[in-house]
Parts: structure tokens; sequence; C-alpha cells
């Protein structure tokens, strides 16, 4: 049974809408600092809280099945919510670092509600085909998670609190969207009680653990990638004393990604979603090796190329990823499933981001990026079975 035709394109809007919370401040971290007094390297500390708070989002709804037993559609609404509010409450006059991290902690929390909810429900929906609707929907929270960039780069026009009141009002949208057009989906398996085993089951499975392995590999880099790209820009135009649009190519980098997920549910149709996931993260791992040499090239074209591809390879197997998860999983434990895997996925990104952020500015800079490497090295190895 087919869908509405509605129901994609609902679910993949939605997405982009509310996961716009999730950079809301990293577009705007110089002005934040300056607003509030505070130091400039802010940007770890806050990249830091947001994904905490979605690693003890995911814990909670993991450890209480909350998006198998109750409606997915209302659960992603009430987090939508809740998480504009905790976004908008950056604009208080007040904030301190301390209450800054509060917030965006808060914003993180209800994104567990948000992200893996929005794959939970079009796994609902989709049984055939499943990789290419994940690639729309997670090529919209990528598109979400570079938007705060585009806004920015209107410099001259959008402050930083029209930045947070416009990704707050989003989220707030897509939200209603999804509450309003999406009731459950026809391969939804209702859990009526708490599993607090859940957490620990859903490993009993061989390929559940190689897709789960192979996803947290790919974790240790996205992530970091993403939060230091403005990072990299910077470095590189004023060591090469070149003139880059900051905003314009942090959003560009992380945007082009978007299409790489869609590209990559489509391929794998036809090469099979292990060994398309195989060769993405192959790719970005490459990448990772190869950045201090690119950055010391002086062609500025050259160097974005090279940021735009690695951006694109970076986040194309997580579509397939999160794919091989749903497949592979128990179905009355679909949704607790998907979560558990992002709690621990993104309590990786807390260690990469701190240890990279930690070398970059303790003098490897540049070289610091090829650390990266090692969760693509781990994630093929887990992988390394030639079964799909």
């Amino acid at each position: 049974m087919n869908p509405p035709k509605h129901i994609l394109p609902v679910i993949v809007l939605a997405q982009f809408c509310c996961t716009s919370l999730w950079f809301a401040t990293n577009g705007v971290i110089g002005e934040l600092a300056t607003n509030f007094g505070l130091a400039t390297n802010l940007l770890g500390n806050l990249t830091s809280a947001v994904q905490f708070g979605f690693i003890s989002g995911t814990l909670a709804f993991a450890m209480l099945t909350i998006t198998d037993r109750f409606s997915p559609s209302k659960v992603f609404f009430i987090a939508a919510l809740i998480g504009a509010a905790c976004n908008a409450a950056t604009l208080w006059p007040g904030n301190t670092l301390f209450t800054l991290m509060i917030f965006r902690y808060g914003t993180g929390f209800f994104l567990a509600g948000i992200y893996p909810v929005g794959m939970k429900i079009a796994a609902d929906y989709f049984d055939k085909g499943l990789g290419k609707s994940l690639g729309f929907l997670v090529g919209a929270l990528v598109l979400g998670t570079a938007f705060p960039h585009a806004l920015k780069g209107f410099d001259t026009m959008v402050s930083w609190q029209h930045v947070i009141i416009t990704t707050s009002l989003l989220a707030v949208l897509g939200g209603l969207l999804l509450f309003a057009l999406v009731p459950n989906g026809p391969y939804r398996k209702s859990s009526q009680n708490v599993d607090l085993k859940a957490f620990f089951k859903v490993f009993q499975d061989r390929k559940f653990r190689a897709a789960a392995f192979g996803y947290f590999g790919h974790m240790w880099e996205l992530y970091t990638f993403w939060a230091f790209v403005p990072v990299m820009l910077v470095t590189y135009a004023k060591t090469h004393k070149a003139t880059i649009a900051i905003s314009f190519w942090s959003f560009m980098t992380i945007a082009l990604g978007g299409l790489a997920c869609v590209l990559g549910g489509y391929v794998s149709q036809k090469l099979g979603t292990k060994k398309t996931a195989r060769n993405a993260l192959f790719l970005s791992g490459c990448c990772c090796l190869l950045c201090p040499f690119v950055c010391m090239v002086p062609n500025t074209y050259f160097f974005l190329l090279f940021l735009c591809s690695w951006g694109m390879v970076v986040i194309a197997d997580s579509p397939l990823f999160s794919t091989l998860v749903a497949k592979n999983a128990n179905p009355q434990l679909k949704g607790t499933a998907l979560t558990i895997v992002n709690c621990i996925g993104f309590a990786i990104t807390i260690i990469s981001i701190q240890l990279i952020s930690t070398l970059h500015t303790t003098g490897l800079g540049n070289w610091a990026f090829m650390i990266l490497a090692v969760g693509p090295v781990l994630g093929l190895l887990a992988l390394r079975s030639k079964q799909e």
C-alpha cells in the first residue's frame, strides 16, 4: 500500500523547520559572544551543550520507549514547541555562559523528540524504498542545520536576534504541520509497556550491531566537521590572505550534504544500502587525512571545492545507516532502536568535538582534523561483512 503523496513532503518540511534549531547559535556565535560579554571560544561549549542535551533526551526517550508507546506525531509536535521555546530563551538579556548552555541543552534534549522521531514516522509509512525516503529526510536535517548560516549571510539585514526568532518560529510551524497532516503510519507497531531492558535488547542482533557501529564511526566525524567548517574557512582566509564569504560558504558546505543524502538514497537502490554507505564512509575518511595538506594549497577555489566535496560525502551515508538500523531492529522497538543509536552516536560527537577543539587551539591546527579519520576506519571495520 502506497502512502498518500503528501506524507513524505510534509515530514521532510517539518524536519527541515525543526532541525534549524540545532545550529541556530553557531551561525551567530561571534555576535553572541560580543552581546553577552563572553569569550569568543563559545563554539565548542554551546555545540557540546546541544549534543549533551540530545544525548540525555534520546536516553530518556529510549529507556521509556516513548516513541513506541505514544503517537510519534504528537511526540514530535510537543518536542518542537518546547525546543522552540528553549531556543528563543537565548534572547534573554540576562544570559550568562551558564544560562546559554542550559538553554542550548534544553534545545538539544527536545531535538531528541524531533530527529529520530521523524525517522520513525518515515519508517512507519515506507517499508520498501526506506533508504530513498530517509535520504530526503536526512537531507532536510542537513538543510535545517545549514539554514542559520544562510540567514547570517545577509549580514546587513539580519541580526543575530532575527536568526534566533526565525528558527524558533520555523520549529513551531514544522511541529504544527506534522501534527495536523501526518497521522500514525500503517507499519507502526505499538509497544504498550515501558521496557527498561530495550536499551540492551536491540544490540542482540549481529546485523543490527554492525549497522550501529558503522553509524558510530560516521558520527565521530560528522558533527565535528560541521561545527568546524566556519573555523576552517576563517583559518584558511587568514593564512592565505584570501577573501571568503564565511557564512555563505559555511552554508554551501553543509547544505550540499542534503543533496548528497538524496543522491545516496537513489544510488543505494542499485548498489545496495551497505555498499553505498561503505563507499561514502571511505571517501569521507580520505578527506579527513587530506585536509591539512589541502589547507596548505594557496588556491581558494580548490580549497572551497574540497570543502564542499567533503560536506557531501560526510553525510551521504547517514540515512543509509539509519535504514540498516531500522531494517534490522525488532519491529516493536524500531523507534526505540533508532533513538538508542542516535543517543550513543551523539555521545561520541561530544568527545570528538571537545578533542578536536582542544588540539586545534593548542598547536596542532589543521593537523587535528586527521584524527577524525579514526571514525570512518572503525566504521568500515564494523561493515566488513559482504552481506547486505
